[in-house]
């Protein structure tokens, strides 16, 4: 019998932690600190990682630290979570969902109501950060200068009974900056003609222009050339 006695001693005492630990009801309680997630971007290039503020819950607090490839999300690493069973049962299932879902529009994993529930206003502050992050990032402000960047394009070159015409356009964004003439006839008229073309071209931003009077074949090769750029530019 005096044997026996410690083997039950320990057999209690290994049921402890279970008659302890209370499963998570269906009310949560989540309450987040005020600071701003803090956020860092590594060597990789497009790669940011944003470290969330803690929420404390009643079962204990939630922090995560997310990865993202631009507006994709690569990895969600747990900071701090609960220190449950159902918590480690939960934390992998809530990162599959969200690698899947690429937000935090996910499931709440059952048994774990608080924890998910803080999890996911965890994430969306991090994907609210993420998004702020890039759209003032140097790369975002690079792709916005690309957007709008001089960019110059040939149109075709149209043969007229008068000659060649063709012209080359330099767009600024959207805009037509300058047009220049690579060929045209070699007649008075239409070297009279071409600066009163271009000047209608910049007023109009577009091929829609009056024909020059005395220059009625070239000022038609010249729209159909401007036409063609225009088109090509998209």
């Amino acid at each position: 019998m005096k044997r026996a006695i410690p083997v039950v001693v320990l057999s209690i005492a290994g049921l402890v932690p279970v008659w302890l630990y209370q499963p998570s009801s269906g009310t949560s309680t989540v309450q987040a600190t005020t600071p701003a997630p803090s956020t860092s971007s590594s060597g990789t290039s497009g790669t940011h990682v944003v470290t969330t503020t803690t929420i404390d819950t009643e079962k204990g607090p939630v922090q995560l630290q997310v990865t993202f490839a631009g507006t994709k999300i690569t990895a969600v690493k747990m900071l701090q979570q609960p220190d449950h069973p159902q918590t480690e049962a939960a934390v992998p299932k809530l990162v599959a969902e969200t690698l899947q879902a690429q937000s935090a529009d996910i499931d709440t994993v059952s048994g774990a109501t608080i924890t998910s529930e803080a999890y996911k206003k965890s994430l969306q502050a991090a994907i609210d950060d993420n998004a702020k992050t890039a759209s003032s990032s140097p790369a975002a402000s690079a792709s916005a200068s690309a957007a709008s960047a001089s960019r110059t394009v040939d149109g075709t070159a149209v043969d007229t009974e008068k000659g060649t015409v063709q012209v080359q356009v330099t767009f600024e964004g959207d805009k037509i900056g300058a047009v220049r003439m690579l060929q045209q006839p070699n007649h008075p008229q239409t070297t009279a003609a071409v600066p009163k073309l271009v000047a209608e071209t910049l007023q109009a931003q577009s091929a829609d222009i009056d024909t020059v009077s005395g220059a009625t074949i070239t000022s038609e090769g010249y729209k159909e050339s401007l036409q063609a750029a225009i088109d090509a530019k998209g």
